[in-house]
């Protein structure tokens, strides 16, 4: 990938190496990090060098009679006005210098006290446009962006303090060919999706690889998200159980089995903490009503936990699991959480996955068997 502002914006921070540079980089980090407890050879999951990123967010600079996509700049408190963006999907690409066009030909109504958009694409062209006011957005607002929606074949949503305006939808459906079937995913604006749906496919299928050795059992999931991974792996298990401590993202997963004609699956809304003291019987929840776990027998459990890694009690809860697949985006926290479970399991597995080309973050996961 070129780009202009390689240097000087502070989005892509390994722009001065190449691209397997890069990888060479960020494999040798991960297989020190986890050579306490895994020998063999990592297998790396490269992604797309350009056009790789669904979600997207840019500051709106305005200088003189004119705003401008922002973004932080290499320097400390330095700000970078881009003319271009190629780590973007086409369907943002093909739209965001069209949108900044009509919002500095709008300055009354469009532009005025805009600080930031945010893009959220699919593979299949769809896109969702939130604008960022600070402002109240009136009738005059509602009427150019509506007209912006059909200019630019988009979803147009304002935002303001305690207002937010849906023109038409909150959400854009990604279709994923994962594991040799097409799966449906509903996303919605300001809920958590992973950037690269590229790589995010190539996750989905890593997992469904090691779930097709179970025929029979359950499987239990934290973090489950909108079902990103619990739906095509719930093919594989008689029923499954996943947890999420947000409303919109269970709403959306709930939303995600119908589309994809899922019975299988309970979602449950509940952190981390809350599942392992519904499971270890010290706490009943309403939220649980009509769910019996006693007929649930899971053979393996699914995390994808957020930066921080694993909880106390919750690596304590997958220590008893035949099975954990553990899908990671800070492999210093995982290498941590590795020191406390191997204890009772082994590694037989571990890949990396690129979901963030150009700067040092990088996705892995492990596959572990109770010893």
């Amino acid at each position: 990938m070129e780009c202009k502002h390689f240097g000087v914006c502070g989005s892509c921070t390994m722009s001065p190496f190449t691209y397997e540079a890069q990888l060479k980089r960020k494999k040798k980090r991960l297989q020190a990090l986890l050579s306490p407890f895994y020998g063999d050879e990592i297998v790396t999951n490269a992604s797309p060098t350009h056009a790789y990123r669904a979600r997207a967010e840019f500051r709106i600079w305005h200088e003189g009679e004119r705003a401008f996509y922002a973004m932080g700049g290499v320097e400390k408190k330095q700000t970078v006005c881009i003319e271009e963006c190629p780590k973007v999907i086409a369907p943002i690409e093909k739209r965001m210098w069209r949108l900044l066009d009509a919002i500095n030909t709008s300055p009354q109504v469009l532009k005025s006290k805009l600080f930031g958009v945010e893009f959220l694409a699919t593979t299949t062209d769809e896109c969702l446009v939130t604008m960022l006011y600070h402002r109240k957005l009136d009738a005059a607002w509602e009427g150019e962006a509506k007209s912006l929606e059909g200019l630019l074949s988009c979803k147009i949503m304002g935002r303001s303090r305690k207002q937010k305006l849906v023109l038409s939808d909150e959400f854009v459906e990604e279709r994923l060919l994962v594991d040799e079937r097409e799966v449906r995913y509903l996303q919605y604006e300001g809920g958590f999706t992973q950037p690269n749906p590229f790589v995010n496919a190539k996750m989905i299928d890593w997992a469904c690889a090691h779930a097709k050795r179970f025929n029979e059992g359950d499987l239990l999931e934290a973090y489950c998200g909108l079902g990103n991974f619990t739906i095509p792996l719930s093919r594989y298990f008689d029923k499954v159980l996943a947890t999420e401590i947000s409303k919109r993202s269970i709403y959306a997963a709930e939303e995600n089995c119908r589309r994809n004609g899922v019975e299988n699956i309970r979602f449950v809304r509940m952190a981390s903490e809350e599942m392992v003291q519904a499971l270890r019987g010290v706490r009943q929840f309403r939220r649980m009503q009509g769910i019996d776990l006693n007929k649930y027998r899971f053979e393996c459990a699914l995390v994808d936990p957020p930066r921080a890694g694993l909880d106390e009690a919750t690596r304590a809860l997958i220590a008893d699991m035949p099975y954990v697949i553990y899908i990671s985006c800070n492999p210093e926290t995982l290498a941590r959480d590795l020191r406390y479970l191997e204890k009772t399991h082994k590694v037989e597995d571990a890949v990396m996955f690129d979901q963030f080309p150009y700067t040092e973050h990088m996705e892995c996961g492990v596959f572990l068997k109770r010893v």
